[in-house]
């Protein structure tokens, strides 16, 4: 089969053609260096200081209240910037509660919990307010997951006198448009004390 050699010659072109559109077109994609980077996957140590700053925030509740000063603000504010109610429910189930109240899906409940004052929550005293003024976090494991991360471990709290108590947790956390860890799910619980 003959080949004419104006067909050939026209592909030849047309093909250098589309080489030549195809280096135009990669030069003016040239990375220019000093622009900003978000990667929406979390890191161990984005896990971490979510943790450190959920615990300062809950010293910063009881130092406040201490004061005399507007803590249920500084909770509410604390709340607000730490999970995230804002965009639908939280799986939260605080350390001491129990029966229908055991759960906190809206930021309500939260809130009532760790400052108390809400006759919705009589049973709540203010998780926040016990005097906290000092902390050490342990976890046993986390998992990264792309925007999602789940750790779970102790954390230990001391009073003004140094006594410890110390909390079972388990956190879940969502990277959100702006890169911000916000809590979706937090379990507490305090550790199972066998019977002699």
């Amino acid at each position: 089969m003959k080949i004419s050699v104006a067909k050939t010659m026209k592909s030849f072109v047309l093909g250098m053609v589309m080489v030549f559109a195809l280096a135009a077109v990669n030069s003016a994609q040239e990375v220019v260096h000093g622009h900003k980077v978000t990667n929406f996957n979390i890191t161990e140590e984005m896990v971490i200081n979510a943790q450190k700053a959920w615990a300062e925030a809950l010293l910063k509740i009881s130092k406040t209240h201490a004061e005399g000063s507007d803590y249920k603000k500084v909770a509410s504010d604390v709340i607000d910037g730490g999970y995230n109610y804002q965009n639908g429910i939280v799986l939260f189930k605080p350390t001491l509660t129990t029966g229908d109240q055991t759960f906190r899906l809206d930021k309500e409940g939260a809130l009532s919990y760790f400052v108390g004052g809400n006759a919705k929550y009589k049973n709540d005293t203010g998780f926040a307010l016990k005097g906290w003024t000092r902390y050490i976090t342990k976890n046993s494991g986390i998992i990264l997951n792309g925007s999602t991360a789940i750790s779970m471990g102790n954390i230990y709290l001391y009073d003004k006198t140094g006594n410890e108590t110390i909390v079972d947790k388990t956190w879940g956390f969502k990277m959100n448009e702006f890169g911000e860890l916000k809590i979706i799910l937090h379990h507490s619980s305090l550790p199972f004390k066998t019977t002699k």
